[in-house]
């Protein structure tokens, strides 16, 4: 959509809530655009109760969502992951799950087993659902996982359901993988592969606090003060129709085609040996939309690519040995390739 084209956001909420088949439709058709990005704005709150700090972390975890995409949560044991995202799942209505990773996970482990089951009528096979039929699934340290594993994940990931025994399983709706790893602890890991990593909308860097923030932490954990429930904020059929606005949400041509070119360069940089594929234009065009709706806009600006770029693009380069040995980063480069 060009910049001179209209938007009518109200139209697409008609249009997105007229399809819905739950019985929430009527309280859903009285929403506005504005209603549902003041949901949206009050996960993040909610979040907030528990998680100190971290925003640019939860604001790009929202944005996943947002995008019907998965995410590569990589930080140090500790910084609070699992409450992250435990708590997103609660603010947002949505079904939680947590897989731990061990070499000796089997995929069954994950996607479910046919059982024999007792009944009046004698034997049957009955497929048992493993924890991949959930909502939002916690994938702690999928690099401590088999191949086989990580691979029977990451397709569930991208096809949005599992095959067992012959028969295919649709998982619910939404759908969220946020997968763990740990940066120091390599040892005994099956590093992803760089197939296997592009599947993922973002890789998010999980820092530590700043003391302030740290010092708040250990109030609120350590010394007995209760800790905040979670509203829920965002009904599922809400979140639904908000990732459809989001893929709607209009970006002029100009920054269109910015943002492709910012990609293409992570092919022709010294740098980089490998750029990235225009899955990442794809995916940069679609987290900046989101990250627009987040912040209450129903327009794309340059801020919204910029601050999506190394988060999108960061795992989906890898850099020249000559780079590594001067010491740069992924971020250092795509930071040099915004200026």
């Amino acid at each position: 959509m060009s910049d001179d084209q209209h938007w009518n956001p109200e139209d697409d909420v008609d249009a997105t809530l007229s399809n819905d088949g739950s019985g929430e439709t009527a309280e859903l058709a009285d929403m506005s655009i504005e209603d549902l990005q003041r949901s949206v704005a009050a996960v993040e709150d909610e979040v907030g109760k528990r998680i100190i700090g971290q925003e640019d972390v939860v604001e790009r975890l929202l944005v996943c969502v947002l995008c019907d995409g998965n995410a590569l949560l990589e930080s140090n044991p500790g910084l609070g992951k699992t409450t992250l995202v435990r708590t997103l799942a609660a603010a947002t209505d949505l079904q939680f799950s947590r897989v731990q990773n061990t070499p000796d996970l089997m995929p069954s482990d994950i996607t479910g087993t046919e059982i024999i089951r007792e009944t009046p009528d004698g034997r049957e096979f009955v497929f048992e659902r493993g924890p991949i039929f959930a909502n939002v699934v916690l994938a702690d340290e999928i690099n401590r996982a088999t191949p086989k594993t990580q691979s029977a994940l990451l397709e569930a990931m991208q096809e949005k359901q599992v095959t067992a025994a012959g028969n295919t399983y649709t998982l619910p709706k939404p759908f969220f993988v946020l997968a763990t790893q740990n940066p120091i602890d390599q040892g005994g890991t099956y590093p992803l592969p760089e197939a296997q990593t592009d599947r993922f909308l973002m890789k998010i860097v999980v820092d530590y606090p700043t003391f302030d923030d740290e010092r708040q932490i250990v109030k609120q954990y350590a010394e007995g003060a209760a800790v905040p429930d979670i509203e829920r904020v965002l009904s599922q059929e809400h979140l639904l129709a908000a990732q459809q606005l989001v893929r709607n949400v209009p970006i002029a041509d100009d920054i269109r085609d910015r943002t492709i070119e910012l990609v293409r360069r992570t092919r022709e940089d010294e740098a980089i040996e490998f750029g990235a594929s225009p899955r990442a234009s794809m995916a940069l065009v679609l987290a900046a939309k989101a990250r627009a709706f987040v912040n209450g806009r129903t327009h794309v600006s340059w801020e919204d690519v910029t601050e999506m770029a190394a988060p999108v693009i960061r795992h989906r380069i890898i850099l020249d040995f000559r780079a590594e040995r001067e010491g740069l980063t992924a971020d250092d480069v795509v930071q040099r390739l915004l200026e």
